[in-house]
């Protein structure tokens, strides 16, 4: 039998297996919280961390851990030729699932859970490809380690506690995109949009509104609470913007007012058009509305710069694209009204052709120009080339089990590979298939899990040889 042929004959002998061990990582609660002791990103990060590394050593893998935020486990003692780079937090659940969220749970030939596609799915599919080779007792002449950190969705913080004392290896991938090779991804520019005025006590009003709760997903919900205008008006004068913006509008009465509650779909902040964003839509339903003050002109004039559905930043005069990183988009994520002023985060994933001068600056004249203050920083984009030997093995081992062509693509997600010379992304879904990343329902199909683990395996043997 060729390794191909063994690989795939253990993969599939193991499947059971593969979705109890990738359950049993899923059922952790690993949402980022408050420091404590040997857990610097919270206690359900660490315990995650600490549950994969007891499953890397009962299959007879050596780890290690870092301050508490990253771990690793070896498949030998050689110098590593490959890391393998997964992270173990996850975002918070949200809303709409039609199962427990931290119950993975196998229907329809998926399995359903938070973090089964990111990345706890694909955590245990590297480690399997590991195992695999492990079990058929294939050689390698170099080592390949996997790495294991607990805070890449806000921000990647762990990783200084594992590379402020270990170099990369000279290749790197991460299981925390897609396949076949993600080698461009593009830069992030987060601004802070902010106003204030003078407290405002009578007249039709905004008292204040919310909406979202992460910087990099979609807000699915947004609401407001308004004085001077009951529920029967709010639906009456915001109906038209809600069907506008393919949104459900809610209204109750309160004493004195009324509070409305705007329903959209929750997305990746990368791909906010897989999305319909609850904050963008509540801007334009109260600036809808027979209101008046400073608040409310204060939402008219965000709504101007940051119009629903313009995930393109046309209106702020920031749109623009190459042809190797793809168009700019931008998400207004989080939004906080109360008191005497206002604070809207947007997260914009900008091509490889942005810079200081051409976006950040245009986005705060434009905002300026209306009255906002606002602040924030780029970070610049990634590209590993396509042509060296590292990609072109990656590819040719998603072409062996997939029969489909490889190529390279770019990414609007900064993957965990962002800030790492030569790193790519590679798996662990299939192009085509909708996971759910950072919705309800996220799940992966267990027939690609499974391709997923294949592919891995050969590719580890082909770059560790």
């Amino acid at each position: 039998m060729t390794l191909e042929e063994r690989i795939s004959e253990w993969v599939d002998a193991h499947e059971a297996e593969l979705l109890r061990d990738i359950a049993r990582i899923v059922a952790v609660p690993s949402v980022r919280g408050e420091p404590c002791g040997g857990a610097p990103f919270g206690p359900g990060p660490r315990a995650a961390l600490d549950e994969m590394l007891r499953l890397c050593g009962e299959y007879g893998f050596r780890t290690e851990i870092y301050g508490g935020a990253m771990g690793s486990a070896d498949f030998s003692d050689a110098p590593a030729a490959l890391d393998i780079l997964a992270h173990l937090d996850v975002v918070a659940p949200g809303g709409g699932w039609d199962s427990d969220p931290y119950k993975a749970e196998l229907r329809g030939g998926c399995l359903y859970g938070r973090g089964t596609d990111d990345d706890k799915g694909p955590a245990v599919m590297a480690l399997y490809a590991l195992r695999c080779l492990k079990e058929l007792g294939v050689e390698l002449a170099r080592g390949c380690r996997l790495l294991f950190g607990t805070d890449e969705e806000s921000g990647s913080g762990d990783l200084h506690y594992y590379y402020d004392g270990h170099a990369p290896a000279p290749n790197t991938f991460t299981p925390d995109s897609g396949f076949p090779v993600y080698n461009v991804e593009k830069g992030t520019y987060r601004a802070v949009i902010e106003r204030s005025w003078p407290a405002e006590i009578a007249g039709a009003r905004i008292v204040s509104a919310r909406g979202g709760f992460r910087i990099n997903v979609v807000p699915a919900e947004a609401e407001a609470e308004i004085a001077g205008l009951d529920a029967p008006g709010a639906l009456s004068f915001g109906s038209a913007a809600a069907d506008s913006c393919g949104v459900e509008l809610l209204a109750e009465d309160l004493p004195g007012g009324c509070r409305i509650l705007v329903r959209g779909r929750q997305a990746h902040a990368a791909s906010p058009w897989d999305g319909c964003n609850a904050v963008t839509a509540l801007l334009e339903v109260l600036a809808a509305l027979p209101l008046g003050g400073a608040a409310w002109e204060s939402v008219r004039a965000l709504a101007r710069v940051l119009p629903h559905g313009d995930w393109r930043g046309k209106a702020a005069g920031i749109a623009q694209a190459d042809g190797l990183s793809g168009e700019l988009t931008i998400s207004a994520n989080i939004f906080e009204l109360g008191g005497c002023s206002l604070r809207l985060d947007c997260d914009a994933r900008v091509p490889l052709c942005a810079d200081e001068a051409n976006c950040r600056a245009v986005f705060e004249r434009a905002l300026g120009g209306a009255g906002f203050a606002v602040s924030g920083d780029m970070e610049p984009g990634h590209h590993t080339s396509a042509e060296g030997a590292f990609v072109r093995t990656l590819l040719a081992s998603y072409e062996r089990f997939t029969g489909l062509a490889g190529e390279c693509r770019s990414t609007g997600g900064g993957t965990y590979v962002h800030g790492i010379p030569g790193g790519v992304a590679f798996g662990a879904s299939m192009p085509g298939f909708d996971t759910r990343l950072h919705g309800a329902n996220e799940r992966i199909r267990v027939a690609d899990a499974l391709t997923a683990c294949k592919i891995f395996a050969l590719a580890i043997a082909g770059v560790c040889k």
